[in-house]
This record gives C-alpha cells, sequence and structure tokens, in this order.
C-alpha cells in the first residue's frame, strides 16, 4: 500500500456540498467498499430506529470472528474506543465525560471561545493579502480549543494534528506508518492520565481522572483511548465543517455573508443547516451489527447482520426535510440533524462544534464583510488520507 502525496488532488472530487445522494427508501441488501454484505438503511425514520436500538450495536463489528472492516490499525477501528463499546461498558465510558459536554457547560466556555476566534483574526489580519483561511482559522480554531480544555499548551499543536491524520486514515497510508503513529499517540495519552493524576487540575483530562476513579473498573488502555478520541473528536470534524463552510459559503453563497455577520442567532441557524447538508467525508454510513432478527421499515434485518444507515441520505429525506426550504440556510431544523448520529453513541461534542462553528463563521463575516475567494477560479486542493476531506487551503482577501 502507498502513501498519497496530499499535495496532489484527488482526480476531480465534488466539493463536499455538492455530493449527490439518492432518494431514500426502503432497507436494502448492499456492500461495504471491502465486499462484505450488509443492510442498507436510507429512511430518516430506519436510521433513527437503527441507531437509537440498543440490539443494533456496535462492539461484535470486532468480534474475533467478524470481518476486518479495515487493513489499517487506526483509532476508528480500535475496539478500546468508547464510540465501539456497547451496553454497560460503553455507558461507564460515557459517565465520565457526559457531564463535561452538556449545553450549560459548553454555554459557560463561550466568552473564551469567543477570544480564540478574536485573536486568530487579529491573526489573520495581519497577514498579507491573500491570505489562507484554512492555514490562519480553520485549522488552529479547534485545535485552540480542545488544547485549552485538555490543558495543553501550543508546543503540542503540531504532534495533535499529526496523530489525528492517522488516527482516521482512510486506509492510503502504510500500515506501519499508522501503527507508529498510533504508539506514539497512545504514549502522549498514557503520560497526560498518569501527569493529571499526579497533579490534577481543572482541564477535562483531570475530570475525566476522577468520573474514572468514581467508576471504577474502566480499564487504563480505555482510558487512554478516550484521550486520544478526545484530541482528535475535539477538533477533526469541525476544523473539517469549518473549511468546507467556507468554500461553500464564499464560493457560492456570499448572498448569506451580510447576515451572517450581523446576526448570531442566525448564524446558530445556518451553522446548524451546513452541518446537517454538508458530509465530513465522502463514507456517508454508520454501520451497527444486528443481534437478533429486527423489523425495520417493513423489512425484517436477520441476526449478524451489518447494517449501513446511510445519514447523508436520511438528512434528505423529503418526508422530514421539504424542499422547499432544505438549502434555504437560515431556516430552522424541521427535526434533529443525523449528522451526529441519534440514540446511545449520539456525538458528545455536538454542542461544543456547533457553537464553535457559530461564533467561527459569525464573528468571521463580522469583522470581515468583504471578504472573499481571492481566485474562485483556482483548483481545490484536498486534504486527503483521512476518511474526512475539505480544503488543504483556501485563500481569501477582503
Amino acid at each position: 500500500m502507498t502513501t498519497i502525496d496530499p499535495t496532489v488532488p484527488a482526480p476531480s472530487p465534488e466539493p463536499m456540498h455538492r455530493l449527490r445522494f439518492e432518494e431514500p427508501g426502503p432497507p436494502s441488501p448492499t456492500e461495504l467498499p471491502g465486499g462484505t454484505p450488509a443492510w442498507r438503511v436510507s429512511r430518516y425514520a430506519d436510521v433513527r430506529q437503527v441507531l437509537s436500538d440498543p440490539r443494533f450495536g456496535r462492539a461484535q463489528l470486532y468480534a474475533p470472528d467478524a470481518p476486518a472492516l479495515s487493513d489499517v490499525p487506526d483509532l476508528v477501528n480500535d475496539p478500546d474506543l468508547m464510540f465501539n463499546q456497547d451496553g454497560p461498558d460503553h455507558l461507564r465510558l460515557r459517565r465520565t465525560l457526559r457531564r463535561a459536554f452538556t449545553p450549560r457547560a459548553v454555554a459557560r466556555w463561550r466568552p473564551w471561545i469567543a477570544a480564540i476566534v478574536d485573536e486568530l483574526l487579529d491573526r489573520l489580519e495581519a497577514r498579507p493579502q491573500p491570505a489562507d483561511a484554512v492555514a490562519e482559522f480553520a485549522v488552529p480554531l479547534p485545535v485552540a480549543v480542545i488544547s485549552r480544555l485538555m490543558g495543553l499548551d501550543e508546543s503540542a499543536w503540531a504532534r495533535l494534528r499529526h496523530w489525528s491524520e492517522h488516527a482516521f486514515s482512510d486506509g492510503t497510508h502504510e500500515s506501519g506508518q499508522v501503527a507508529a503513529a498510533r504508539e506514539e499517540f497512545s504514549t502522549f495519552g498514557a503520560d497526560l492520565l498518569m501527569e493529571r493524576r499526579r497533579a490534577p487540575g481543572e482541564d477535562l483530562v483531570s475530570g475525566l481522572v476522577a468520573a474514572a476513579d468514581e467508576e471504577q473498573g474502566i480499564p487504563e488502555a480505555q482510558l487512554v483511548t478516550l484521550v486520544c478520541g478526545l484530541v482528535v473528536g475535539g477538533h477533526d470534524s469541525t476544523m473539517t465543517m469549518l473549511g468546507n463552510a467556507l468554500l461553500y459559503l464564499l464560493g457560492e453563497r456570499r448572498d448569506t455573508w451580510p447576515r451572517l455577520g450581523a446576526d448570531e442567532e442566525a448564524a446558530g441557524r445556518l451553522a446548524d443547516r451546513l452541518v446537517h447538508l454538508v458530509p465530513l467525508g465522502d463514507d456517508r454510513g454508520s454501520t451497527r451489527h444486528a443481534a437478533t432478527d429486527i423489523e425495520v421499515g417493513g423489512a425484517t434485518i436477520p441476526a449478524g447482520a451489518i447494517v449501513l444507515a446511510d445519514c447523508g441520505t436520511a438528512n434528505r429525506d423529503p418526508e422530514v426535510f421539504p424542499a422547499a426550504t432544505l438549502h434555504d440556510l437560515f431556516a430552522p431544523l424541521e427535526a434533529p440533524t443525523l449528522s451526529f448520529g441519534a440514540g446511545p453513541h449520539y456525538c458528545l461534542g455536538a454542542w461544543l462544534a456547533r457553537t464553535e462553528l457559530q461564533l467561527a463563521l459569525h464573528r468571521l463575516a463580522a469583522r470581515f464583510p468583504d471578504l472573499r475567494l481571492a481566485a474562485p477560479a483556482d483548483p481545490i486542493v484536498w486534504r486527503t488520507g483521512t476518511t474526512s476531506r475539505s480544503p488543504r487551503r483556501l485563500r481569501v482577501s477582503w
């Protein structure tokens, strides 16, 4: 397996906001990318059922006799990852973090998140034009936020980005590269846990250690993986969303920019709609394992089957999200988006990601009302090698 040169764009990929989706329909047999048989569900109600019903789990996807979902040892497919656990094991890990990411907790963070946004905008304004909005804004913002939450300083940012790129490998990295990065990442996580046990503070990791002590019985390997998952989940998704949002808004929806900068509440609705419409990557589904025969949408999913919940298609189900308002970026969502999942594995960081995206886009549009793509005709160089996809650079002027 060879490593793709990240400076070379993939063959004419569509921007994420232009990806085409089929009409949702009844559950039907399909295949995973590696050829493993599966069932696909794509209607909103069916996808919510699969993601919410505990009989559709994640842990059995990694049983010894289960077909491999990846041929590289990435973090996403680590059985110790909280997302890949079910039942009491999953709940015990989730309880260690649940209180940290409530809307009330995130509301307390808004002032300093806004301060980070403003500091980055100061730096951007000082750059020669055109400047790279990805390097100066989309990448450092979520890294700075998760670093502050975890009690890390700016010296760790480059290492966090490197490890995250390999944690979400799309299979184009060599297995040895991914394994080496994972080993370094795990050592970092273990050392950080040890340090916070020795000298606890007010950060997220110290809170995790205290909560884990209360829970008792959580294996250290799961805690290490949880720390690594926080690093990756805490910034990669927001970075990807922000980069793709700027490409879409500045390239095709510049009409939204004045209202986006003038109205923070409207910016929140726009952030919700962008999360709903613009996927993080080309892989639209979330897989589950059926523990028993289960009826979904008029079809019986047999016990032992792998189910692909197509969230991207379900988010466009006309029975729930009318075509008339689907692309109205300031319209409130008619139902909860499935972009953050649903049920037991609903993304704990959803409110934080939404808050970061809202503040970033609102304050950027308010500060730079004339912001525009410097060269709209330039080919997009995509960040490759991971399961998410966003522009590697985005030159802007103001």
